[in-house]
């Protein structure tokens, strides 16, 4: 596992570099220890050290960590924040500006579903609101890797797996304890100095929401013997 005083192996930007003139959004560095025993456990790929993919899968953490953590766009060091777009699903392409604004779960879960379909509403969603309801229900983290990577810089096209597993609350519904997954594909446009201009993700939401709403709704749970209710009593860790 690493630590804060440890350089962490799986994101090739470091959290300890520069970490005191860095606004970090929770005060300090992050600690993927978690996260990172729960990617060593779950892992159906082992890239050899400074492969392609080992690269990119590194990359595109780094990418993530710092739009979850830093709250300075001048601190960022994957991002060229003057030509980034993010494009989902074919979407409109969002900002640096923008998805650092919606926070990266807003900016992926965005859909242009009825309301009446829409398992979750990233409108309604603050950046803070939106990685307490994951957080809650993925307390473990929610691990990320590379399955093929299909061509090289500048453009980059990708295959990927995102996992945890379902042991917290979310939205009203009881956890099942049982894994919550999607795959999907990416193309990742980067400038000479190897940071992100564009990026684009194509997956399925219904894949995750799945498994997320698998769980009963907590309101219809059924009552012990005691008068407890077992669901009620879930605890929301909120954990990285």
């Amino acid at each position: 596992m690493t630590t804060r005083k440890e350089r962490d192996k799986y994101r090739s930007v470091s959290v300890l570099e520069d970490a005191g003139k860095v606004q970090w959004r929770y005060g300090h560095p992050p600690d993927f220890s978690s996260v990172n025993q729960l990617f060593e456990e779950g892992q159906t790929k082992v890239w050899p050290e400074g492969s392609l993919e080992e690269t990119v899968q590194n990359a595109i953490k780094s990418w993530e960590m710092e739009f979850s953590h830093k709250i300075r766009l001048q601190d960022f060091k994957t991002t060229n924040p003057e030509k980034f777009k993010l494009f989902v699903n074919g979407r409109e392409g969002l900002s640096a500006e923008e998805t650092l604004r919606l926070g990266s779960y807003n900016a992926l879960l965005k859909n242009s579903l009825p309301q009446e379909f829409q398992y979750y509403k990233p409108e309604e969603e603050s950046f803070e609101s939106s990685h307490d309801a994951f957080r809650s229900a993925l307390p473990r983290g929610f691990a990320w890797e590379i399955l093929s990577v299909y061509s090289g810089p500048p453009v980059i096209a990708f295959k990927f797996r995102h996992w945890g597993y379902f042991e917290g609350t979310f939205k009203g519904h009881a956890p099942t304890g049982e894994m919550v997954q999607f795959l999907g594909l990416g193309v990742l446009k980067v400038d000479e100095s190897l940071r992100a201009e564009e990026i684009e993700i194509y997956y399925d939401p219904g894949e995750l929401f799945g498994g997320l709403l698998k769980g009963p709704p907590i309101s219809e749970t059924k009552t012990t013997d005691s008068g407890d209710n077992t669901a009620e009593k879930q605890s929301c860790p909120f954990t990285h």
